[in-house]
Formats: C-alpha cells, structure tokens, sequence
C-alpha cells in the first residue's frame, strides 16, 4: 500500500512539475515581453519591473511569491499546502532560470493578438492541471485566501478584485493598449480554467433500465471493472417488471459500455450523461 501510494504521489509532483513548467513558458515568453498584466503576481513583477530597473520582473516574482509562502504559514499553519509551496517555487526558480539562459529583449511576434493567445492557454492549462492535482501556484491566490480568513468575501470575489486592481495599474504603467489587451486576457483566462477543469474531470454516467441486470452488471464489474447500484422498478406503460441500473466510468470505458449494451439487452433504455464533479471511489474520496 506504501509503495503504492508512493508512486501514485510522484506521479501527481511529476504532472505539477510538468505543468508548472509549461506556465512558466507561458509568462516569460509571452506575458513578460508584451507587458499583458492579467494580474497574479506575475502582472505584479511585471508592473514592479517596469517602475524601476534595479530588480527583473523573474527576480521580482520569485521575492514576492517566498514572502507570500512565509505568509501564508503564519496565517494557515500546518494546514498550508505543501503542493502550493512546491509548485510556486518550481514557478519562481524557472523563471529565474530562463532569465539567465534565454533573455527575452522583445516579443518573439509583431503579433499581439497570437502572443495574448499563448499568454492566456499556457498558464491556464498548466494552472487548471495543477488545481485538479489539489495545488496552486501561490501568488494572489494566497492573497486571496488570507482576505477570505479575516473578512466576508469568498475566494473567487477576493481573487477577482486582486487580479482587477493588478489589471488596473497595468493601464498605467504599460499605457491603454497593453491594458485592454491585458483586461481581455484576464477574462479569457477565467474561462479556460475552468473548461479545462471540467474536461480533465470529466466522465459518464448511465441509468440503463433492463430486464437482464446480471449480464449488464457482469459486464460492468469484470470487463470494466467498475461498480453499480441497482433498484427494481416497472414501466409505467407496460407494467412490467425492470431493474435500473445506475453506473458512472470514464469516456473511454463509456464508449465500450455503450457499444456493447445492445448486445447483453436489445431492449435497454439508456440514458447516458456528463458529469465533472463525482465523489467517491475510485473518483474523488472527499470533497
């Protein structure tokens, strides 16, 4: 159990890594250059980097994110993510790192729409797939989750009045144009998160109403290897007796219940669906 617990937990640092790494990519190559502050402590460096020259925005990023990681274990203690940690130092440390081996002098386009493009989807993807893996990258979401502790607000409103101020002394700094390309990306990001939170969460549920439920259930359990509830009923119209079968899988393992369910019954209503948020086991086992 040990050893397989352990592999399953470097799996998921081995995916935060990866994924940390590809928002990395996306900050430095895209938003540094372009100067687009869709908030986050990286909109933060960016805007500290362009009012003074002493500090890069990457060396900015990495003193601001260490000070908001000592906060957060003074405010949270014990109860402060370890992930979080990780994955914002992975995020400060490559950034640096990319600082020192390929400076970025300008835009790697003339065109800001395509940069704004892989500005947005890079750290979207990357931080949806850290999220999922039950961390953050830090920054304002530290912020966010101190304001949540010592006022009325919940996460999601205080994140979005930090990001929306941050966006703001972007039009200052970087001028109009910048800042409206910077306020467009911020609500695109919003929204690729959280599709793409829902599409790797994403699986299928069916209700089959049968009049064979141990074959179907059979097929279910042994070749799927899933479980199922089961209750009886009877048709309103025929009054016959039926049993409903209730079964959730992935969308591969879908696929195959839904091409072999004519063949266990020919006449079994089923009623498939998509659902992204399922606790229990062999999903999620708490909330």
């Amino acid at each position: 159990m040990k050893e397989k617990n352990f592999k399953r937990t470097f799996i998921e640092y081995l995916m935060m890594t990866v994924a940390t790494l590809v928002m990395a990519c996306g900050i430095y190559f895209f938003k540094f250059p372009n100067n687009f502050v869709m908030g986050g402590v990286s909109g933060i460096s960016m805007i500290l980097g362009a009012v003074q020259n002493v500090i890069s925005p990457a060396t900015a990023m990495l003193i601001i994110n260490a000070v908001l990681i000592i906060v957060g274990f003074f405010v949270f203690g014990k109860h402060f993510s370890i992930r979080t940690v990780y994955c914002s130092l992975v995020l400060s440390v490559a950034l640096e790192i990319m600082e020192l081996l390929i400076p970025m002098e300008k835009p790697i386009t003339d065109d800001p729409m395509l940069e704004l493009v892989f500005a947005v989807a890079l750290p979207a993807v990357g931080s949806a797939v850290v999220f999922n893996l039950g961390g953050t990258t830090g920054g304002t979401d530290i912020i966010a989750m101190v304001l949540k502790k010592f006022t009325a607000m919940n996460i999601g409103m205080s994140l979005f009045f930090v990001d929306a101020a941050i966006v703001v002394g972007g039009f200052f700094v970087n001028g109009a144009k910048a800042g409206m390309y910077s306020l467009v990306g911020l609500l695109i990001k919003a929204l690729v998160v959280d599709v793409v939170i829902e599409n790797i969460n994403i699986s299928k549920y069916f209700f089959i109403v049968t009049t064979n439920p141990d074959a179907v259930c059979s097929y279910i359990n042994d070749n799927l290897h899933k479980g199922a509830t089961i209750w009886e009923g009877k048709g309103s119209y025929t009054k016959e007796n039926k049993t409903v079968i209730m079964a959730v899988m992935t969308r591969s393992q879908a696929v195959a219940m839904r091409n072999h369910i004519k063949e266990i019954d020919k006449n079994a209503f089923v009623v498939i669906s998509s659902t992204s948020d399922i606790i229990g086991k062999g999903f999620r086992n708490s909330v």
